[in-house]
């Protein structure tokens, strides 16, 4: 090719480029067209579409359900009944049912119970605070919930056509996974498909959404009457799809969001961001339907970050802005939302000193195309490989492994152990109302150090169908919270092949047998030191067991950060194992020292659950705060 054509090559390549980027071009169907409008503002009319059989009335949701929850009686605590569910259609009973892998999971496969009927909004985002509480909310956009919020407490309803109209359902609540009660929170921007994280204090720091939430950051502190507090405008770039981690010094980054290629760092609470920074691997990894939504992001143990979008990922360096190193592609399909596959840090072993190969693990998914096919109502095979990486290593590649069955829109959650649960999803299809098929209803427990081929076993089934919108939570008490899952534009609970859910459950995972109670440590929460773990220093307290005595070997001490969950991506999760340096024994009584995370690009400031784990069983936890 002669200079001219590549000038005027040059030339096109930019225009094109400067089209797309502010959606002055595309095309109504398909080919060129479609390239471009990647690069544009997409609204609700893509989601609506499956939801509302391909019929945008407005963009407002379509719910059988609507007028009844309108009018219903609201009882004293501003709870609804749930409406009658319809009987289960063909597609709601095609559902994934694996055996039981009895012998590994030593005669106990796990236990469901449920701890409640009626949690009022179906938690599409959780997390769980240092008060024992979990915050579940959804979005304003789905319409009324089936909790009210107190008389006189009524939002602003910006979106209506009705000037000065009020929205009086609560779309967030306080749960007490302890009774099951429920306390409306108030928040007044739409939250829908925001992001989040848990910060030095033990707030949460809540960015992004959509419409008029989509650049506001919003706080939640834990505390027995503490309500929202929402700062319009704080954010650079709208973050609806975004991903937020924590970082070594406290602060929070966001990256990403629709049409947001871009990272900036969460302002101080009041203060406003004017300006946001470019990645371009977020821009690169944007197909048709884009598939490199909520990216994985996690923190390494020299301070750079993992970011993964699509099929690609990068150790990125936010202190300079620069890329330190590309990783090679993950072939087989799209990982990242609305392929949404699953990811976590694996755990990190203090044991072995503060120089670590931290591992990623990357799950599940769907083929790029599963979006487009969910349009015309085929729902293709999820896939079913699992794939790790040490980033850090200069000729890191995928180690690539198979699970029981394909997966998308699962929850992975670290478990006190160090073994990981995956829990939730569906075996066909995508994310996007109505876009998946076959729920799986079989968890699965992963043991990452087991040889690869020998790593999964089935657990006991759920009886309730979580895909879309579903979410879970590891629990101070070793326990899973697992709620969620609204696969429709509104609260749906007959009519629809998957009824809206705001029934909430709790898994016991194997390692609470019955039979393994008389190994059940307790930590004295008396003698956990109330200043918390300073990094590098040593930490002392006393815990107990209620028959059988343990020796040093048996123990194992485990700290974790609960993370902020959402469309099946747990962001801010975190595990690690320390080192005990000194254990003594008196009778079944034992004082036992641990040392503290030697600096915060291992553990960064802020509250974990602190757990003891004897012969293989682990305690309560106690929150503990690491700081400097």
């Amino acid at each position: 090719m002669g200079p001219l054509l590549l000038l005027r090559a040059a030339v096109l390549s930019a225009a094109l480029l400067a089209l797309a980027a502010v959606g002055e071009a595309h095309g109504p169907h398909g080919g060129f067209g479609d390239f471009l409008n990647i690069f544009r503002p997409r609204n609700e009319h893509d989601y609506f579409h499956n939801a509302n059989q391909g019929q945008e009335e407005n963009v407002r949701p379509r719910a059988s359900d609507q007028p009844n929850l309108a009018a219903a009686p609201v009882s004293r605590s501003g709870l609804m009944k749930v409406p009658a569910r319809s009987a289960p259609t063909a597609a709601a009973q095609d559902t994934v049912v694996l055996p039981v892998d009895h012998d590994a999971a030593g005669g106990f496969p796990g236990a469901w119970s449920t701890i409640s009927e009626n949690a009022g909004v179906s938690a599409m985002h959780m997390v769980i605070m240092r008060n024992d509480k979990a915050v579940m909310f959804d979005t304003v956009t789905t319409g009324p919930s089936l909790l009210r919020l107190p008389k006189g407490k009524c939002r602003l309803d910006l979106r209506s056509k009705v000037q000065g109209a009020q929205d009086c359902a609560a779309h967030a609540v306080e749960f007490d996974y302890a009774t099951g009660g429920v306390r409306a929170l108030k928040v007044l921007t739409d939250v829908w498909c925001s992001s989040g994280a848990v910060d030095a204090g033990g707030n949460l720091v809540q960015t992004g959404g959509y419409f008029e939430g989509e650049k506001v950051v919003r706080y939640l502190s834990p505390c027995a009457d503490c309500d929202w507090r929402e700062f319009p405008a704080s954010l650079a770039e709208g973050r609806w799809y975004g991903t937020q981690q924590i970082l070594p010094d406290g602060r929070s980054i966001v990256l990403g969001g629709r049409r947001a290629f871009s990272y900036e760092f969460v302002p101080a609470e009041g203060q406003l961001n004017t300006q946001a920074n470019p990645l371009q691997i977020l821009r690169d990894t944007t197909d048709d339907v884009e598939n490199n939504l909520y990216p994985f992001v996690h923190l390494l143990t020299d301070g750079t970050l993992f970011v993964f979008a699509n099929d690609r990922s990068i150790v990125f360096d936010y202190r300079t802005g620069q890329v330190v190193r590309e990783l090679p592609v993950l072939p087989g399909g799209g990982r990242n939302y609305p392929a949404s596959g699953m990811s976590a840090l694996l755990p990190l072993d203090l044991r072995r000193g503060d120089v670590l190969s931290p591992e990623v693990i990357v799950c599940g998914g769907a083929p790029k195309n599963a979006f487009k096919l969910g349009e015309a109502n085929t729902f293709n095979a999820a896939l079913r490989d699992c794939a790790r990486i040490n980033p850090l290593k200069p000729n890191a590649r995928w180690a690539t492994d198979q699970m029981p069955v394909s997966r998308t829109m699962g929850d992975l959650l670290i478990l006190p152990t160090g073994d990981l649960l995956m829990l939730n999803g569906a075996a066909r299809g995508c994310s996007g109302w109505g876009f998946a098929r076959q729920p799986v209803l079989t968890p699965l427990l992963y043991s990452p150090r087991q040889p690869r081929g020998s790593r999964f076993r089935a657990l006991a089934a759920t009886t309730i169908a979580r895909m879309y919108h579903a979410t879970s939570a590891v629990l101070p008490d070793a326990t899973v919270l697992v709620a969620g899952s609204n696969t429709n534009s509104a609260y749906n609970f007959s009519g629809v092949d998957f009824p809206t859910e705001v029934r909430v459950e709790r898994f016991t995972p194997p390692y609470l047998a019955p039979e393994r109670a008389a190994n059940r440590p307790a930590i004295d929460a008396a003698t956990v030191p109330a200043d918390g773990m300073a990094y590098v220093a040593q930490f002392t307290f006393q815990f107990s067991t209620p028959a059988e005595a343990v020796a040093e070997a048996d123990l194992k001490v485990t700290m974790y950060a609960p993370p902020f969950t959402t469309h099946g991506y747990s962001m801010n999760q975190r595990l690690l194992v320390l080192r005990v340096s000194a254990f003594v024994a008196h009778g079944q009584t034992y004082t036992i020292s641990v040392d503290a995370p030697g600096k915060p690009e291992l553990a960064p400031p802020g509250y974990y659950l602190l757990y003891v784990m004897a012969k293989g069983v682990p305690s309560k936890a106690a929150w503990v705060k690491v700081h400097q």
